[in-house]
């Protein structure tokens, strides 16, 4: 009997050629919007169930090579929409696999409950997580009532120059998942998803976290916290958790790798004859020599005034200068501008 086409890609918004990291990423995104605990009204909360099983059943399949390359192989089917009948050998050696063959246990998955018709189709009853598990009772969602560690979690942190050159201690709160308390992680329970986590074996979780950063990181460097990433399942290590470090535009310094590029102004007088300014500097201000006859777009140099480079020495800092007439004159340099015009044209 011919079933309804389910397209997985369209489910969870990717194209075909997906790399995994795309599809982990779209799955997250929809599972986060779409969890039953999110939606409390009765008719919200039934959408969301039904969404949030096509998602997780559209994430079984595309996030396991085997069960992708099966799916893949519908060929032109695969867009058409239109109801499908699986060819009798598209099962394992040549025939599905049925609840039968995978007897159930404590904890064990008895049946798809959750998955459609096209899903059985193709996979079989009992073919939930088989092609990466091997002949088990449960199949993947098996393997977590074995230690399991949990997965290591990517996050960025934003960060001003000085908290990075000096090092800091940050408070930062972090959305992640937990292991759900209703299934332990396995994702089923009875014959079909789990109710509190909808079959993905995680919950929605927030908690608050004090990170040392390193005095000096860099744009794009990466604090690990051991320990503080992914809820490992079966009694499993957790994770751990990856900062990124993303360095605030700043309204002073621009950073040109370890280089800092900031700007002074001078008058016309101090651009002519030299002069001492005083520059900022990550250390504090400091005293810098002009040149005389300097001009606009001069950049002067201030060694080791920069960042910490990759080879343990520190890059410097540029000061360009701009020259500056101020916006308002008295009468007395009225008459010398003057002076110095009439000068000119000796």
């Amino acid at each position: 009997m011919a079933v309804a086409f389910q397209d997985y890609y369209e489910i969870l918004g990717v194209k075909r050629e997906a790399a995994d990291k795309e599809i982990k990423s779209a799955y997250r995104k929809l599972a986060r919007k779409w969890h039953p605990d999110v939606h409390t009204t009765g008719k919200q909360k039934a959408v969301a169930e039904e969404k949030f099983k096509k998602i997780n059943e559209a994430y079984e399949v595309l996030s396991d090579p085997e069960k992708r390359s099966k799916y893949d192989r519908l060929g032109s089917n695969w867009h058409n929409g239109q109801d499908f009948q699986p060819p009798p050998d598209w099962g394992n050696n040549g025939r599905f696999y049925s609840s039968a063959d995978f007897p159930g246990g404590e904890g064990g998955f008895q049946g798809t409950g959750g998955f459609s018709d096209f899903f059985e189709s193709l996979f079989g009853g009992g073919a939930f997580g088989h092609t990466t598990a091997g002949a088990g009772a449960t199949g993947t969602r098996r393997r977590a009532h074995g230690p399991r560690r949990g997965q290591d979690v990517d996050a960025e942190i934003e960060l001003p120059l000085e908290e990075a050159y000096h090092g800091v201690n940050k408070t930062i709160q972090l959305s992640a998942d937990a292991v759900c308390p209703e299934c332990g992680g396995a994702g089923t329970k009875e014959r079909g998803f789990c109710p509190r986590c909808g079959g993905t074996g995680q919950v929605p979780d927030t908690k608050t976290l004090e990170v040392k950063i390193p005095a000096g990181i860099r744009d794009g460097g990466r604090i690990r916290l051991r320990g503080q990433g992914g809820e490992g399942t079966g009694g499993g290590a957790r994770g751990d958790l990856y900062l990124k470090v993303r360095l605030l535009p700043h309204s002073v310094y621009t950073v040109k790798g370890s280089d800092l590029e900031t700007e002074v102004r001078l008058l016309p007088d101090q651009a002519a004859l030299g002069d001492k300014v005083r520059v900022p500097t990550l250390d504090g201000p400091v005293i810098m020599t002009v040149p005389p006859g300097s001009h606009t777009g001069i950049r002067l140099r201030l060694r080791e005034k920069g960042l910490p480079a990759n080879d343990g020495q520190r890059g410097d800092e540029y000061v360009r200068l701009v020259i500056d007439i101020p916006p308002t004159l008295s009468e007395e340099e009225k008459q010398l501008y003057q002076q110095l015009k009439e000068l000119r044209k000796k």
